[in-house]
């Protein structure tokens, strides 16, 4: 086989009759180009080019070349494009922790659907974020860092820590007023106590017993925990928009934190571009952006 970078410069001179279009169709410079042809016509003993008062003229046998190239190079392409556009259908698994699926992309799958039919996503919980993709998981949600080596990593959303609660603890006897008062209230837990006891300790509140109050395995239980008056959950902003603006629950402070931690999506490198996994990529990130223009007005 001849050199294939030679013959895609070959190709595209020879389609232009000039080195200097083929070099900005092929983002080289024209000597890169003068040099793959050079090359070509060594490898091949066979002179492809004749220049003639300043322009570009293909040899008998250069034409005769090009237009058998020309053929491959254009069924080629129509193959690259029939596969990319049958990996743009199918199944599209998506792996995420189940509150997040719940809570922000199942109310947005229909809008998916309605826009891309061809495509058959398939929504797949995990309590775990290993930065391990399985061979059965196309794309990913992970809550994390970001840190996932091999792996192309977006950022979704930047995720603010703020205590909720239900408007039933405004109409108790325990008072609600300041960041002191959370001492008086049972604080609720997702998963260990460390949340709270951060932002307690980032806003200096005194006197709250931290290590009291019940644990929740899932951001779905806390926030229903607070939503029936159970006491102060430490939400995730994305994650209660939802309640928030239903008004299950409220945000009695104004008082937030910034997350160490967000919502990312990951996917294979290679392929974030392509087919399926690219649509939906896509369509994604831009409901996110969407979410946080409607913060902005």
């Amino acid at each position: 086989m001849p050199p294939l970078n030679a013959l895609r410069a070959f190709e595209a001179a020879a389609r232009h009759l000039s080195f200097t279009k083929a070099a900005d169709e092929l983002f080289v410079t024209q000597a890169a180009v003068s040099h793959q042809i050079k090359s070509l016509e060594e490898y091949l003993s066979i002179k492809l080019f004749l220049r003639k008062n300043r322009s570009l003229l293909l040899t008998e046998q250069g034409q005769a070349y090009y237009l058998e190239l020309k053929d491959l190079f254009e069924s080629l392409h129509l193959a690259t494009e029939r596969l990319l556009a049958a990996g743009a259908k199918g199944a599209l698994t998506v792996a995420m922790p189940p509150s997040f699926a719940i809570q922000w992309l199942v109310p947005r799958v229909n809008q998916f659907n309605q826009q891309y039919p061809e495509i058959d996503v398939r929504i797949k919980a995990v309590d775990f974020d290993d930065g391990f993709l399985e061979d059965d998981v196309d794309v990913a949600i992970y809550y994390g860092r970001g840190k996932w080596s091999g792996l192309k990593v977006d950022k979704l959303h930047t995720e603010y820590l703020t205590p909720v609660c239900s408007p039933m603890l405004f109409n108790g006897s325990k008072p609600l007023d300041s960041l002191d008062d959370l001492k008086y209230h049972r604080l609720l837990h997702d998963s260990t106590r460390e949340s709270w006891k951060s932002w307690i300790r980032q806003f200096h509140v005194s006197g709250v017993k931290v290590e009291q109050g019940p644990i929740f395995s899932h951001t779905m239980m806390v926030l229903q925990a607070a939503a029936l008056g159970q006491g102060i959950a430490l939400a995730n902003s994305v994650l209660a928009r939802p309640e928030l603006a239903s008004g299950r629950l409220v945000c009695p402070f104004e008082e937030r934190a910034i997350s160490k931690s967000s919502y990312y999506l990951v996917c294979h490198e290679s392929q974030a571009e392509l087919g399926k996994i690219a649509t939906f990529r896509h369509w994604l990130l831009e409901q996110v952006k969407e979410d946080q223009d409607e913060d902005l007005s």
